[in-house]
């Protein structure tokens, strides 16, 4: 990094550092968060905070055990809870949830929006809005960017380590579950509005496309369509080898060229900036009715920029043989709505939640580098270009009704919809040879052939729908204070098309001149007809799959003290689900591969909590659980995760896992808020799905899925939360409402797989015969994909009792993690995380006319950690992924009106 930028750092920091000390000093009032969130809670939330009473829509949601004298939701409900109340998220100051939920202990953000649940993974975290399924905008992923939530809209946040019946039993990490608000406990208009800026991105080079003219706003204007030849092409069934290869070049010239194929630098790209609008009304209905209606929206546009260093081998001990440098600018777009109607008649309760999310990536990305697998001595310079639609349209209707003292019926219903659309990805590659001009006359310059051999072009047209619809109805019966029976049936059906046609440009005896234009007169009109340009398809033979899965689940669960001190919750969950994979057959060759998961589970669960004195009591739990293969795991079609920069592959060969999980804990509560917990766990994984990677002699590195034999997983954790009055040190008013907040948990685990001669799996790539030996691809004792030994999280906070006033320190360790298996058995892929500090400022402040208001600041990476992916062999490392990240300094201010 040069000086001048390290400077600019510095002071940034320096700056988010010494503003809130100033200040700390105001004299604020009431304040609200940003994203539209009332900080200070409302007399309504605090009152029902303080008699324990959380709005919590989940199947069975009764979750606090009848008897306890306690108002502290995590110790009296029965199973491993934490529970953030209106109140509790509205005295984190946090605008969204993602950010409240980093106060939970072993919960990780990751990316900024996805929160892991005890460092397990994508594969093993679940999310639920009120209690229905929530899938995820990226229907790549499992895992839903909770950031997209603002805080004033969730009634309730509850995390759930230990699994219950009434829970799915895809229940890997644990469950974490949103309660919108039904109705505001008052009236209010919010505004706010930020912006940020990276050290690596923000006023420094990047790369961007033209595209269309409304790209900005997250929407392309129609321009990025299948041109109608190539849908007419797709539509009729007929193999592109088949068509006649003038039909080939009207399909070619029809293109969206220019606009998606040339990347212009750009020497200062622009800060991030985000706005949001958050309002809610309620009125009386009759003597004890109330109708409420909560509304929000947003939007966002953020830039990054990475200067990537991606590497790969064969032999990690003889180094790297590619070495590529590759500097990529995402322009994301974020657009999100929430509309929810909820009515109140006396102890019934109706709501109806719309939500909408709309993320949008804009991609441009040029690299050079040499491949010894292809041309030695050679640079290769790719550029790509590409634009990512993900949408997420969820629709929910609730009932929690009372039908007398002893008897409750909660129904629920969801539809939701989730779509990703990748048109136009293009890739184009250029070499240049770097031989004597006697034996190549142009190898000093790079040209691109379309021939595969000496330069590459294509363009991909991908395209996923996936709809979900969900219902559930659960009963439940107190038969005498302290004991409560619930039975329940839940219901699910998921279907997904998805596909993905790629299409390379194929030329022969291209002039030298020609080869030498740039992308767009390359393959312009005039170039595609002077000099017989066509395509060859490289989809295969099945560019279009379609996967579902449907599960009907049932249970009956007893939640019971058997004697003051002593409580169990025990039920057992049976699930039958049947998942499929099959192969549309569009080119009518009369052959249709299908692939079937068909399983029935009974899954119990238990959980025994002994109340030892006042405020200290021990659990132990035990449970059944499974994880399915997710669609994009089954689906054999490549995909480029963004993130990694890689290419994916599924495989329809995969099969369920099941997980044995047993939990001892001890806890103290000190007292309100303050807690020391210590806790160990064990996991027992049939048929683990482990990420690996292989790479072929060219260096083509593709990323798959396979399941391991065995997996076993152990560990500890560690968590304390104390608060330290300010009140008396000195005569300053400043200390008099305020405190230390010192919140801190550890995870340690080991993880191993086992794996055992005769052990079997199947790779994508298997066809017939016996089955590979596991040993092929696992070894024996690694740690499972994704797991770090160690996880820290640390917080440092000093904040005003009364108001809004807070500033923390954020600091967070994770030892490193495999990403993927090290493709022909050398040593795996690991993440190195390393250490984050973060820090964060909010502070109320009252704006003329009274008007409230909150600014907060926010520096986070203050450290400048890089992002590191590796293979180690020795002293020897192959990064396949290296960059830096770079410090975000954020501003932003909300209004309450």
């Amino acid at each position: 990094m040069s000086k001048p930028l390290s400077l600019a750092r510095l002071l940034l920091i320096s700056t988010a550092l010494v503003a809130p000390v100033a200040m700390a000093q105001s004299n604020p009032g009431t304040s609200t968060g940003d994203a539209g969130m009332t900080t200070t809670p409302s007399a309504a939330d605090e009152a029902a905070a303080q008699e324990g009473n959380v709005d919590v829509s989940i199947p069975g949601a009764d979750i606090i055990v009848t008897g306890r004298r306690t108002t502290n939701v995590s110790q009296s409900a029965p199973e491993v809870v934490n529970v953030l109340s209106a109140a509790d998220i509205k005295r984190t100051g946090e605008g969204d949830i993602a950010g409240s939920l980093q106060r939970v202990t072993g919960l990780s953000v990751v990316s900024g929006g996805f929160v892991y649940v005890r460092g397990l993974g994508d594969r093993y975290s679940l999310a639920l809005l009120n209690g229905s399924p929530l899938p995820s905008p990226e229907p790549l992923k499992r895992v839903v960017p909770l950031d997209l939530f603002p805080t004033s809209v969730i009634a309730s946040t509850l995390v759930q380590k230990s699994f219950s019946a009434n829970f799915p039993g895809e229940f890997g990490g644990g469950v974490i579950n949103l309660t919108t608000k039904a109705i505001p406990t008052e009236s209010y208009l919010e505004v706010g509005f930020g912006s940020s800026a990276n050290t690596e991105t923000s006023g420094q080079l990047g790369y961007t496309h033209y595209g269309s003219k409304s790209d900005w706003t997250g929407f392309d204007d129609g321009s990025r369509d299948v041109p109608p030849l190539l849908q007419n092409a797709i539509d009729s069934g007929t193999p592109f080898p088949n068509m006649a290869r003038a039909d080939l070049r009207n399909i070619a010239m029809q293109f969206l060229n220019s606009d998606t194929s040339v990347v212009q630098r750009t020497n200062s790209l622009p800060f991030n900036f985000s706005g949001s609008i958050n309002a809610g009304t309620a009125t009386d209905i009759g003597s004890d009715g109330r109708l409420g209606v909560i509304a929000t929206a947003s939007y966002s546009n953020k830039w990054r920029t990475r200067d990537t260093l991606q590497q790969a081998s064969l032999d990690v001990a003889a180094g790297a043989g590619k070495n590529t440098q590759q500097i990529s600018t995402d322009n994301e777009m974020t657009v999100n709505g929430l509309l929810g109607v909820g009515l109140e008649l006396g102890d019934q309760k109706l709501r109806w939640t719309n939500l909408y999310i709309r993320d949008t990536l804009k991609r441009s990305a040029l690299s050079i580098g040499q491949n010894d697998g292809q041309i030695q001595g050679a640079d290769y310079m790719t550029q790509n270009t590409a634009w990512y639609e993900r949408q997420l349209i969820d629709t929910q209707l609730v009932g929690e009704f009372k039908l007398n003292d002893a008897l409750s019926l909660d129904l629920r219903g969801a539809y939701a919809k989730s779509q990703r659309e990748a048109p136009y990805e293009r890739d184009f590659v250029y070499v240049r040879t770097n031989r004597a001009l006697a034996e190549d006359p142009v190898g000093d310059r790079f040209i691109n052939a379309l021939n595969r051999q000496r330069g590459d072009a294509s363009v991909t047209f991908s395209d996923l729908n996936e709809d979900l619809w969900s219902s559930g109805i659960d009963l439940s019966y107190k038969i005498a204070p302290a004991f409560t029976v619930t039975a329940g049936y839940a219901f699910t059906d998921t279907k997904r098309t998805s596909s993905r046609y790629e299409l390379h440009f194929d030329a022969t005896n291209l002039p030298i001149p020609v080869q030498q234009l740039r992308p767009d007169y390359l393959l312009s009109d005039a170039s595609v007809q002077l000099y017989d340009i066509s395509l060859l398809e490289f989809s295969g033979n099945y560019p279009v799959y379609d996967a579902a899965l449907r599960v009907h689940a049932g249970y009956g669960q007893v939640q019971a003290e058997l004697f003051p001190g002593l409580s169990f919750n025990a039920g057992v969950r049976y699930e039958k689900g049947v998942q499929s994979v099959t192969g549309v057959d569009v080119y009518s060759t009369g052959v249709t591969p299908f692939n079937e998961i068909r399983k029935d589970y009974w899954l119990p669960a238990v959980t025994l909590t002994f109340e030892a004195a006042k405020g200290v009591q021990f659990r132990a739990s035990a449970s059944k659980t499974i994880a399915r293969p997710q669609f994009r795991e089954l689906i054999a079609q490549p995909y480029l995760d963004t993130d990694s920069n890689r290419f994916y592959r599924g495989n329809p060969y995969l099969q369920d896992s099941q997980l044995w999980n047993a939990e001892v804990r001890a806890e103290w509560y000190m007292g309100k808020d303050e807690r020391l917990i210590a806790a160990g766990f064990y996991k027992k994984i049939e048929n683990p799905i482990e990420t690996y990677t292989t790479i072929t002699d060219t260096y083509a590195v593709t990323t798959s899925f396979a399941n391991a034999p065995e997996a076993t997983l152990y560990g500890f954790e560690l968590e304390a939360q104390k608060y330290v009055p300010l009140y008396g040190l000195g005569d300053e008013p400043f200390f008099e409402n305020r405190r230390i907040a010192l919140i801190g948990n550890y995870t340690y685990t080991q993880s191993k797989l086992k794996v055992q001669a005769g052990d079997t799996t199947t790779p994508y790539t298997y066809t017939t015969g016996d089955l590979p030996a596991a040993s092929d691809y696992f070894l024996n004792g690694v740690p499972l994909t994704g797991q770090s030994d160690h996880l820290l999280n640390l917080q440092l906070g000093l904040e005003d009792t009364d108001r809004l006033s807070q500033q923390t320190l954020l600091l967070t360790y994770a030892s490193d993690r495999v990403t993927s298996r090290g493709p022909n058995l050398q040593p795996d892929i690991k993440e190195k995380p390393g250490v984050q500090l973060d820090f964060v400022a909010r502070q109320a402040v009252k704006l003329p006319g009274g008007i409230n208001s909150e600014v907060k600041l926010e520096a986070r990476n203050i450290l400048g950690r890089k992002f590191q992916e590796f293979q180690q062999a020795g002293d020897n490392k192959v990064f396949y992924n290296r960059y830096k990240i770079g410090t975000t300094i954020a501003a932003s201010m909300t209004v309450a009106f």
